[in-house]
């Protein structure tokens, strides 16, 4: 007879559901930050990050094997929220080159007084 240790079990299932919300946690920072940029509602984000944070803990109301099997993540149920179009303005910072007055470079330093003695 096969005894199955639902202590080790429970760990397992942890580890595989914290690898596979990693990417879903990547995707959700990313438009995080999307929509922080674009002053967008970032609620919708939060909500669902802290959602994929708190998978690992329906391991812990878990009873059997197979209800350990039937844990997944699920894609974000969060409507990823798009940047918006980006509409780029060249500004222009320097003068033209017309304008750019070029003043000689000295090649060596002139003294402007006679150096002051050394003392002994």
């Amino acid at each position: 007879m096969i005894t199955i240790n639902i202590d080790k079990a429970k760990d397992i299932t942890k580890q595989r559901l914290r690898l596979e919300r990693e990417p879903l946690l990547a995707a959700q920072d990313v438009a995080f930050q999307r929509a922080l940029e674009s002053s967008a509602d970032t609620a919708a984000i939060v909500a669902e990050k802290q959602r994929l944070r708190d998978v690992t803990s329906l391991v812990d109301t878990c009873a059997t094997l197979d209800e350990l099997k039937a844990l997944e993540v699920t894609p974000p149920v969060a409507k990823v929220i798009e940047a918006s179009p980006v509409v780029e303005e060249v500004i222009e910072v320097s003068p033209p080159v017309e304008e750019i007055v070029e003043e000689p470079v000295p090649t060596q330093l002139e003294p402007t007084s006679e150096p002051e003695p050394v003392p002994e």
